[in-house]
């Protein structure tokens, strides 16, 4: 039986430990570095690295970061004394090889595969970025709003079915990393 996070680095910087919930599911070949915190239920999929060494990284309960994403945050700067933290609320789906920069993800909001979110952007819960997207920075998605496009802009309101669906999407990968994890134990 080996250690399930036998391939990941938990790296303390600048004085700061991840903090990672016992029931958080962390695939080989992540990388945590910092001031990060990783909640309940929550999982990180194959070879994500989070970095937050200059600020922080919050990651909510029930909330997945797929393969191959990048989460880091920016520091303090003139005009934005408290930098720009990555703050990402409960039951967030984070689609593969996502880059996150110093924004926030509201609790059930939605970034689709490649995309990316930059410093002070906010996306409110039950709120969709499409796949391939561009959020710039200091744009908001208001809640049940999907953009799209690079620079992403507006497209439509999300009818309850679309929530419904990315509420389902959480569900599955809480049962997805309890099963990997299982396997990878195994192997």
């Amino acid at each position: 039986m080996t250690n399930p996070r036998a391939d990941v680095s938990i790296i303390t910087l600048n004085g700061k430990s991840p903090q990672i919930h016992d029931s958080a599911f962390i695939a080989p070949g992540c990388r945590i570095m910092g001031d990060v915190t990783i909640g309940a239920e929550a999982s990180l999929w194959y070879n994500c690295v989070i970095r937050a060494e200059v600020n922080r990284v919050v990651i909510g309960a029930r909330t997945n970061i797929q393969d191959g994403s990048i989460i880091h945050c920016d520091g303090p700067m003139p005009g934005v004394e408290d930098g720009f933290p990555t703050i990402i609320g409960d039951d967030v789906l984070v689609g593969h090889n996502v880059m996150l920069h110093g924004c926030i993800l509201h609790d059930r909001s939605f970034v689709g595969l490649s995309a990316t979110v930059m410093n002070g952007a906010v996306i409110e819960g039950d709120a969709m970025l499409a796949a391939g997207a561009m959020l710039t920075q200091g744009k908001r998605i208001e809640a049940r709003q999907l953009w799209a496009g690079s620079p992403a802009r507006f497209v439509r309101e999300l009818d309850d079915a679309a929530i419904m669906g990315m509420q389902l999407g959480v569900a599955h990968y809480v049962l997805n990393a309890k099963a990997h994890a299982a396997a990878i134990s195994e192997a």
